[in-house]
């Protein structure tokens, strides 16, 4: 959420920072609600002012027997205080609408952003690793002959409808083993706190970080009322929701691997082969609290986390700086890793990390004192980060270990986390 005083001071830099979004300027709008939401207030302030004076003058007049002046004073205490309820009750119609309006807005780029539309305008940063020469035509993850008996959409789909998967036998464990093998890096080489999270949470906790009010859409909410959470970052950014966090705690560094679950609302007709883009489906998440020093600092060292992943794995990938048009809601920048699939001959999405500033703690109130200066709470800033998603990972190393003969070769530092297999065979065992 944004800062109302920041837009008051700076009304021009607010709608040149959307119009980076593409999305036409606010402020007027914006002002003139906080504006007359501001009068109101002051309006409620004067009546009471008028009627404790009023009341204090109500008992001087009864004492010097003067009835006439006794009932104008009584009945004027009681037209204030009707008019403080409605005053105050319309300036709290009018801070809702402020609050609700300025939800609705996205974060504001950093100016390092590169200027852009859609995803053509995103800007490679840089390369790592090369794309693997195959002595044949690669395929897609489920036309991998080792893979077919392990990765059943017809049953997921008698089970649950489309997209969805069941995993069986070496697939499995091999996704089973990703997960694990992230965690364990980002635990023993990154120093992140592993976290396990619920998987339900309240419908506060998807406003804090961005999921709600504008994209409830995109997720699942059960009969009880709580939601799905789309990403660990949900519980995980919101363990300090309403909380003063001891400046000498930051930065809180934490990981989580859980299920998550999408709706996927608008994507009819993309991905829908294989199980590149599932309704269900597990993620190691990556969330940084931090204080507004350390914040880009702390974006560089979690895109170093995520890249480290797909180096250990010997997965060609490339880092992307998202343009101002493709960026998520809560976003001030994003670098996307996207890895490459030989089957689909292309990089795709893998990771996203993202530096929030302080947006999604002003919607979730949480603060810290810093240790110098005037003392004065300020609002922690957030970051989050794949680390990485566990179903793409498993599609990169099955398309990019794929041999000829149907098997897949698989990377050593997965090998100690299979009881020392090497490959899944192209019977789909772990061997």
């Amino acid at each position: 959420m944004h800062d109302i005083r920041a837009i008051r001071d700076n009304p021009e830099g607010f709608d040149a920072a959307l119009a980076r979004r593409g999305l036409e300027g606010m402020s007027s709008s914006i002002l003139s609600l906080d504006a007359e939401r501001r009068a109101k207030i002051v309006e409620a302030e004067t009546a009471k002012a008028d009627q404790n004076k009023a009341s204090k003058e109500v008992g001087a007049a009864k004492a010097r027997g003067d009835e006439a002046e006794f009932e104008r004073l009584r009945a004027l205490v009681a037209e204030k205080k009707a008019d403080i309820a409605r005053l105050n009750e319309e300036a709290g119609e009018m801070d809702a609408r402020l609050r609700e309006l300025l939800m609705g807005i996205p974060n504001l780029p950093l100016d390092e952003v590169p200027d852009g539309k859609d995803e053509e305008d995103n800007v490679e940063l840089h390369r790592w690793g090369n794309p693997r020469n195959f002595g044949f035509t690669p395929v897609e993850h489920f036309e991998i002959a080792a893979v077919r008996p392990g990765m059943d959409f017809e049953t997921a789909a008698k089970l649950s409808g489309s997209r969805f998967v069941l995993l069986k036998g070496g697939v499995a464990r091999l996704h089973r083993a990703l997960a694990q093998f992230m965690i364990d890096l980002h635990v023993t080489r990154h120093d992140l706190e592993e976290t396990w999270t619920p998987v339900l949470v309240l419908e506060d906790m998807m406003t804090g970080t961005g999921q709600l009010p504008k994209f409830g859409e995109d997720s699942y909410q059960t009969r009880e009322g709580w939601w799905l959470i789309p990403t660990a970052e949900v519980t995980l950014t919101n363990t300090v929701h309403g909380d003063l966090v001891d400046h000498a705690s930051l930065p809180r560094r934490m990981v989580a691997h859980s299920q998550c679950f999408r709706s996927e609302a608008g994507s009819a007709g993309r991905d829908t082969s294989g199980m590149l883009r599932q309704h269900q489906f597990e993620k190691v998440e990556m969330v940084s609290v931090t204080d507004a020093e350390t914040g880009l600092a702390e974006h560089a060292r979690m895109t170093r986390c995520a890249e480290a992943v797909l180096e250990a794995l010997e997965l060609p990938y490339r880092t992307i700086a998202l343009c101002t048009g493709d960026m998520g809601f809560s976003a001030r920048i994003t670098h996307d890793l996207e890895v490459w699939l030989p089957g689909q001959d292309k990089y795709r999405e893998i990771s996203s990390v993202s530096y929030c500033g302080d947006f999604q703690a002003r919607r979730m109130n949480a603060r810290y004192r810093p240790e110098t200066g005037d003392k004065k709470t300020e609002f922690v800033h957030t970051l989050n980060g794949s680390g990485l998603a566990v179903g793409r990972t498993l599609i990169a190393v099955l398309e990019n270990g794929q041999q000829e003969d149907g098997s897949v070769e698989l990377p050593a530092a997965l090998h100690p986390y299979l009881m020392g297999a090497t490959r899944l065979s192209a019977e789909g065992k772990l061997v």
